[in-house]
């Protein structure tokens, strides 16, 4: 990111003034003027008119060809910019993108800069829930993350707008870090242009200087270093301080050099507190850490109670190196000297050994001639070598010792195992990326659809743009890492040092996490900056930079006599404990301040940090219920949640809150026998009877809604097999064939190479069209990819081709329609995934192929081999394997083992294996359900139970049809009666973790469902559900089979293959008549 200039004031005119008196394309700059900063509009206007005859000209500017099919499109659209902060380049390109589309694009910077941004985004937007509010001047914005949050509802929504230019933007090249932080609620809502991070710099020519490396020895006993922790980071810093002189003064120096705030202490707490996102598996001697279940582990609050994460030892050996590190820094000099310690006046004095900054600038501290550099008379360059360079970058310390999550308390021990999965050579590294750097943002709300427009192609024109070309931007994608794009900043910068060096960090920080990254994000919730405040406050004002004689750690007359973490423990530990309990006080004050108080703020930060699954407010309460009283009651959930309705599934949490809640209210009819007892002993009779009543009352109320419950779980079931959460994507036969290997689903949607149906009536007219549809069922060969060795794909590509052979197909495989997951389900929008993952049983119920694809193949990471039989033990592929057979026989399933052999149907003694489907391997289980609410094994009841009643009803509903058509009907069915308790257990055996104990419990899975569904259909009340009364519908008649093989299975009511009639069905895809009868 470039280097922070103030922005000047425009002072002369109102908001809507200025706008209105702005000519075509004029770009409304401003130039401080006077001693006390008042501003006025610049002179400065850029008329352009855009002129068709120059398109090639003017549309394909730094080898962009973006523009080249907008020349002139936004002529005559106005569109309205507001930036807080100032860069020379974007007036050039306003006007170049002017002259190419015709808008008339007009900028202004807002008079209070960054520190008036967010309000000034609240004013025109508008609160997130507060329809009308803003002012809705602007059309767009430059932001930071931390905006964001209060009025992200009413910023335009990007995800479809990047999805339609990702080949432009490439949304997936850009960091994790920069793409999570403009994210809510599985919506992107800016476009990231920049990065802002804790970087981390030293000087060689200290490091590498002989005569200080000797001293040191001789005084330590130990060599001098770069520091690659934290620990060493401090240590050093303290024996380098006031034991060498840098500058050629005569006087010696510092240790590292800082400006105190909040987001380099972060820096600091980040490798302490979070290890990894999401749960690990041990793979060999390394963990998988990609595909696990959200840990919640951040640095500001927990994501279960919001509790300030400041009450455990890792907080504390934050804050203790912390101040150690402030204490033999340039704050020694500076704040007892009664001026601010700022890194940007101390750098340059050549004092400092080394310094931590944001990274804009870092380059600016570390750059030769940059502003905040040392001269060449304050270092010491003749030590250094030919070709090496004084001013150098590395990935900020990483943290020996770190908290450990999994124990009560969260103690802090050294980094190593599954406490710490994430290591190199036991060190965690963290990266903490701060406030989230500058982004795009449209107004959703009051824009006109052509403003909108045209700030999108502008801002889509700028992102494939060279970074130094692009207002305000810095490195941010891996794109820019490249040894052309580093070769380029090389020669930018004339120092080819500085820009490996930045190549060397930034490829550690862009890691994804699925590439093993851990970068930690800043608090994106509404009340950031207040928030902040309150940790700036306590930790600086009031303990760090404070006086020992008003309760802090300095002691302003003498540095030396300052109060050491470890030297003068006891005295730490009285300032420490009041740091904590004020600290505390001042996160509760700020959020009772925002709407909805705390436990609307940790709805908001889990969604910040994107856990999964997302819970509502109620959710969370219950979980609450269950697990922390405390947190309930600090979170006001007895506001949110009724006990009594909370009776039903959570009655023995709610009696242990408040005992006696699920009871009868019996005080009257006690009182009444009581008295009537003391008269005369006959009404003890009535009195018992009365309450015999009472109880059976109760007991007939609980009954009826035991009842009701099962009877919703078995409409759902019925429900679930007529629709679709997220819509069946395709991929074609012969396309599939010519990509070469498995594409990602994004990549296919955005080169228009997925068919999509919307609905399961949609399948069916599609098959019944001619069309076929083959599900491929296999595992994950790797744990970023899915098949990096090709292996799977190719076995793939064979099986395809032998069915086309087999069924007479098309050969070029143009009727021929595959799922696969990888290019079937979203891989990059969390919120879609999920929903597709839900419809999965439907998915594989609804193809007319089901191939098993486990050629014998090396696991990428590991010394295992992937083959059928670890396909066999997941617990999915199971299910994959059974909603695909109770729907259309076992006929239609096939194996493929590598690209040289001919499909083999599935062998009977296989399926019967795969029928078994709980007994197969769950994460979830294996992890014993952390941070989880529900077991997956609970997520297959429904589609399960509701692909077996149809099986059920199929068969009973035909007892006088065809005899052949039943007998793999009945085969079925004989299979799942001889093992039903196996097959659709009763209840399961569940691992959970309570007030950090472990806890084993007997949870319900099927009950008596299956023994309902039979006794449903089995008495003619019917299997349809009525949508308008939520009641059911008899649907008679054993004609609705369809044919894959030699068995007729009931298939949506439509018959798909021979049939003696038509079928005549109007869906998304058409209007499809009689087609059966053509086929």
């Amino acid at each position: 990111m470039s280097a922070r200039r103030a922005p000047s004031a425009l002072t002369g005119l109102s908001a809507i003034a200025l706008i209105a008196a702005v000519p075509l394309a004029t770009v409304v700059t401003a130039e401080t003027i006077g001693e006390e900063g008042q501003g006025k509009c610049s002179d400065q206007k850029i008329v352009v008119n855009c002129n068709v005859t120059e398109c090639d000209q003017n549309c394909g500017l730094f080898g962009s060809d973006y523009l080249l099919d907008k020349c002139c499109k936004h002529t005559g659209v106005n569109a309205n910019l507001l930036a807080f902060e100032e860069s020379e380049t974007w007036v050039p390109r306003i006007e170049e993108y002017a002259k190419c589309t015709g808008a008339n694009i007009r900028l202004q910077y807002l008079a209070e800069g960054e520190d008036g941004m967010g309000a000034a985004l609240v004013d025109d937007v508008g609160k997130n829930d507060v329809e009308g509010d803003g002012q809705g001047i602007y059309d767009a914005y430059i932001v930071q993350a931390p905006w964001l949050p209060a009025v992200f509802k009413g910023l335009k929504g990007l995800s479809d707008y990047i999805a339609a230019n990702d080949e432009y933007i490439n949304f997936m090249d850009i960091n994790q870090a920069s793409r999570s932080a403009v994210s809510f609620d599985g919506e992107v809502r800016a476009l990231p242009l920049d990065t802002d991070y804790i970087a981390f710099g030293y000087r060689a020519d200290i490091f590498d200087n002989p005569d200080i490396i000797e001293k040191y020895y001789a005084t330590h006993g130990e060599e001098l270093k770069v520091p690659d922790t934290i620990e060493e980071l401090v240590d050093i810093s303290e024996k380098l301080n006031g034991n060498h002189d840098y500058n050629n003064d005569g006087e010696n120096d510092w240790g590292f050099c800082l400006t105190p705030q909040t987001n380099y202490f972060n820096a600091f707490l980040a490798p302490i507190l979070q290890t990894h996102l999401k749960e690990c598996e041990k793979r060999g001697e390394k963990y998988e850490c990609s595909n696990g279940a959200d840990t919640g582990q951040n640095i500001f609050f927990d994501v279960h109670n919001f509790d300030p994460l400041i009450f455990n030892d890792g907080f504390r050996h934050a804050v203790e190196l912390y101040s150690r590190f402030v204490m033999a820094s340039n704050c020694q000099n500076q704040t007892l000297a009664g001026v601010k310690c700022d890194r940007k006046t101390a750098f340059p004095t050549g004092r400092c050994a080394g310094v931590i900054s944001m990274p804009g600038t870092m380059t600016n501290l570390l750059r030769e001639d940059g502003k905040y550099s040392p001269p060449p008379e304050k270092r010491m360059d003749s030590v250094l070598a030919d070709g090496e360079y004084w001013g150098r970058r590395k990935v900020f310390p990483g943290s020996g010792k770190v908290v450990n999550w999994n124990k009560k308390g969260l103690p802090l021990e050294d980094c190593e195992g599954a406490i710490c999965p994430l290591s190199e050579n036991g060190i965690n590294y963290a990266p903490f990326f701060s406030e989230g750097g500058e982004s795009y943002a449209l107004n959703g709300r009051q824009s006109k659809p052509a403003a909108i427009e045209a700030m999108w192609d502008m801002f889509t024109w700028l992102s494939t743009l060279p970074v130094g070309e692009v207002p305000l931007a810095g490195t941010y994608r891996k794109s820019q890492l490249t040894d052309d794009a580093i070769d380029a900043l090389a020669e930018q910068w004339d120092n080819p040092v500085m820009a490996q060096d930045l190549h060397d960090v930034l490829e550690e920080y862009f890691k994804s996490e699925d590439e093993g990254g851990n970068v930690v994000q800043d608090l994106f919730i509404i009340g950031f900056g207040e928030y902040n405040e309150a940790l700036d406050t306590e930790l600086h004002k009031s303990l760090v930079l404070q006086d020992v004689e008003e309760g802090g750690l300095l002691n302003m007359k003498d540095i030396s006599q300052s109060i050491h973490p470890q030297k003068n423990k006891e005295e730490f530990d009285e300032r420490y404990e009041k740091f904590i309990e004020r600290l505390a006080e001042r996160y509760a004050a700020v959020h009772e301040r925002q709407d909805g108080g705390a436990l609307h703020q940790l709805e908001l930060w889990r969604g910040a940090l994107d856990i999964q699954p997302a819970k509502s407010k109620d959710e969370l309460c219950q979980e609450l219920l269950a697990t922390d009283h405390e947190g309930f009651d600090k979170l006001g959930c007895i506001n949110v949640v009724t006990l009594k309705d909370l009776c039903q599934s959570q009655e023995s949490d709610v009696e242990e809150y408040a005992p006696d809640t699920c009871k009868e209210d019996n005080n009257n009819s006690t009182v009444i026998i009581i008295v009537l007892c003391s008269i005369v002993g006959a009404a003890l009779l009535g009195g018992v009877a009365y309450f015999t009543y009472k109880r059976y009352i109760t007991y007939k109320r609980i009954r009826l809604a035991h009842e009701q419950l099962m009877e919703a779980t078995l409409n759902e079931s019925i429900r679930a097999l007529h629709q679709l959460d997220y819509p069946l994507h395709l991929v074609r036969g012969d396309e599939f064939v010519e990509e070469g290997k498995l594409m990602r689903h994004e990549v296919l949607r955005n080169t228009h190479k997925l068919t999509v149906l919307d609905s399961l009536q949609d399948v069916d007219a599609f098959i019944a069209a001619g069309k076929h549809i083959l599900f491929f069922s296999h595992q994950w060969t790797s744990f970023t990819v899915p098949d990096p060795s090709g292996t799977q794909y190719e076995a793939m590509c064979s099986a395809v081709k032998d069915l086309a052979k087999r069924n007479g197909w098309n050969e070029n495989l143009n009727d021929v329609f595959i799922w696969v997951d990888y290019s079937s389900i979203p891989q990059a929008n969390p919120s879609t995934q999920n929903l597709a993952i839900r419809s999965l049983a439907a998915y594989a119920s609804s193809a007319t192929y089901f191939v098993i694809i486990a050629p014998d193949t090396p696991h990428a990471d590991l010394d295992d081999t992937c083959d059928l039989d670890t396909y066999q033990r997941r617990m999915w592929c199971r299910a994959e394997q059974v909603c695909h057979s109770m729907r259309n026989g076992t006929e239609g399933m096939y194996l493929a083992v590598d690209k040289n052999s001919p499909i083999v149907p599935v062998e009977s003694n296989f399926f019967a294996e795969s029928l078994h489907v709980f007994n197969g391997e769950l994460t979830c289980c294996r992890l014993e359900h952390k941070g989880m609410g529900a077991c997956d094994r609970q997520s297959l009841v429904i589609p399960l139970l509701g692909l077996y009643g149809e099986l059920f009803r199929a068969s009973y509903e035909a007892k006088d049809g065809n005899a052949e058509a039943l007998q793999s009907v009945n085969t079925f069915l004989s299979e799942i009666e001889k093992h039903q308790e196996a097959v659709f257990p009763r209840t399961f055996q569940r691992i959970m973790w309570r007030k950090n104990k472990r806890v084993t419990e007997e949870v319900l899975l099927f009950g008596d469902l299956i023994d309902r569904m039979k006794a449903r259909i089995s008495s003619g009340v019917g299997f349809a559900v009525d949508e308008e009364t939520n009641g059911t519908l008899s649907t008679k008649g054993s004609d609705n089979f369809i044919r894959h093989g030699a068995s007729d299975f009931l298939r949506h009511g439509v018959v798909h293959g021979n049939s003696s009639g038509g079928v005549q069905i109007e869906t998304a895809v058409g209007n499809l008549g009689d087609v059966a009868a053509d086929m």
